[in-house]
């Protein structure tokens, strides 16, 4: 009992570790897109720079990234392989990071040089319903990014490394070095017409992240050399067994995107880029809360999959799950009636008008009420991971592409929302993965979803009763006579403040448990001083 308490109490330091890194990588991020908005706005421009650059974010944000296959391969893998995180890695271990490094490098690479050749068709297809100008424009971005592909592999890798170790600042903190060398750029060579400094600062930038961990991975001990052993190496066979239904999957959950695409490019012109900052804007504080939970949890579900400790993955998952039902209903409800006054007071300067305001809050919105199955489904995910299962993740995810197909269909085409019809289609399509694999996922382990949902139960209660009260709060804020961005910040602190206090409130009287172990908690430490 002692050490799952030490246990549970060293997995929330990490969680916090992480929020707090990743709230700073976050907050720099939305500096280079506020930097960014003020010189380009929402005009063919950013369109061609976001268009142009989805593979490559694939590859170095998703593919790459903190809780992306290649990390996720790495840390169920790796994490087993591991006898003691205090001495260096043993020479199978090394030989093994070798054969992974080697594997990666040449596949991505390859893949990155084609990509060089063939922008030109790459692009047209992608955009096929935007102007010859946008293509154009967006081709000779795609072609600067495109070393950005072969870095990516490898920068998960390490990630997954670092992880495995308990490392967990150099692989949340990285993401700031390319945020940094975009906003640097920009502020010197802002005058640039074709943005083609973005996708220049961009590559430099990824070069950057993968540059920054190697010090630490030679200081823990992992040392690279050429390994081309990939035949008969059960330990390289695994991780290509999870790792390559994983890649699959991500880059079938890309065709969605690329879909979205599709649609928006027959749109007005910036209606991508409201949608790519909608989405940037969403991943401020989901990407916190799944970040800083589940990095941790991931690992540790791994070692239980290993012992056949099915209880302990349960706790824990419900535990985690919980927590994150817990924060974001307040932030769903915030987003609802704060969306326009936030990103008017972020982003509303230079370039960036009233019409951008709007079109960025109404993807928004629709965008928001997909946070709960999000983090539910980006747990779940886990699970599967943890069984050295990537298979049914890859499999939920294709047939959610003929559905998200049909869904831009009606609500674009039929229904004539415009953005919001891709963003809310969004979410549908988040919702559909998130049930099936919260189905699928019992062929491996019986979770306890009675208790979950009975707890989000009392939430949605308490959301819904704090809803109607922030509403009335909103009404009266706004016939108050304050100038424009006064008004604005008002509204974000007040109704914020209020909301999230009075949500705690309904959940206490409704005896949820998250809120009394959140009491329980913020007592204690006041206590203990």
């Amino acid at each position: 009992m002692t050490e799952s308490k030490s246990e549970t109490n060293g997995i929330l330091r990490a969680a916090w570790l992480i929020a707090v890194i990743t709230i700073l990588s976050k907050f720099i991020g939305f500096l280079r897109d506020m930097v960014l908005a003020g010189h380009y706005g929402a005009s063919t421009v950013s369109d061609a720079y976001f268009y142009a650059n989805q593979i490559p974010s694939l590859a170095i944000i998703l593919l790459g990234g903190v809780g992306g296959p290649f990390h996720s391969a790495t840390v169920s893998v790796f994490s087993k392989m591991i006898p003691n995180l205090n001495t260096k890695p043993p020479v199978e271990v090394n030989k093994l990071y070798s054969t992974f490094f080697t594997g990666t490098f040449i596949l991505f690479g390859l893949f990155s040089v084609l990509c060089y050749f063939f922008a030109p068709q790459i692009m047209s297809f992608i955009i096929s319903n935007g102007s010859e100008e946008l293509i154009t424009l967006a081709t000779e971005h795609f072609k600067i990014m495109s070393p950005v592909i072969l870095f990516g592999g490898i920068i998960g890798i390490y990630y997954g490394l670092l992880v495995c170790y308990k490392q967990f600042t150099l692989p949340n903190m990285s993401p700031v070095v390319l945020s940094l060398v975009i906003i640097i750029a920009v502020l010197l060579c802002g005058d640039d017409p074709n943005g083609l400094v973005l996708a220049w600062a961009t590559t430099v930038g990824g070069l950057l992240q993968l540059v920054i961990q190697y010090p630490k991975l030679r200081q823990i001990g992992f040392r690279v050399k050429p390994n081309f052993e990939f035949a008969n190496n059960p330990n390289f066979k695994l991780i290509c067994e999870l790792l390559f239904p994983a890649v699959l999957s991500s880059t079938i959950g890309q065709i969605n995107i690329y879909i979205d695409m599709f649609f928006a490019s027959s749109l007005r012109e910036g209606a991508w880029t409201a949608v790519v900052y909608a989405n940037r804007i969403f991943q401020f504080p989901v990407g916190i809360l799944v970040t800083a939970f589940l990095v941790p949890l991931f690992p540790l579900f791994s070692r239980y999959v290993a012992d056949k400790d099915f209880e302990g993955i349960k706790n824990y998952f419900n535990k985690g799950v919980g927590v994150l039902f817990f924060i974001s209903i307040p932030i769903i409800i915030c987003v609802l009636l704060l969306a326009k006054d936030a990103i008017s007071l972020v982003f509303e300067r230079g370039a960036f008008d009233t019409q951008a305001v709007m079109m960025v809050t109404e993807a928004l919105c629709y965008l928001s009420i997909s946070i709960l199955p999000y983090v539910f489904r980006d747990s779940i995910t886990r699970i599967f991971y943890s069984f050295n299962d990537s298979k049914t993740p890859f499999i939920v995810a294709t047939c959610s592409i003929l559905l998200k197909y049909i869904l831009n269909v009606v609500l674009i085409t039929k229904l004539n929302m415009g953005i919001a019809g891709i963003t809310l289609s969004t979410s549908f399509i988040t919702l559909f993965n998130a049930i099936l694999l919260g189905i699928f996922v019992s062929k491996k382990i019986k979770l306890d979803y009675g208790s979950l949902f009975k707890n989000l139960g009392k939430m949605l209660i308490a959301g819904m009763l704090t809803f109607v009260i922030c509403i009335f709060l909103s009404k009266w804020i706004t016939v108050m006579l304050l100038p424009k961005y006064v008004s604005e910040v008002v509204r974000i602190v007040v109704i914020g403040s209020f909301c999230f206090g009075i949500y705690t409130l309904f959940n206490f009287i409704l005896k949820m448990e998250y809120a009394n172990e959140l009491y329980v908690r913020i007592v204690g430490k006041f206590l203990h001083k």
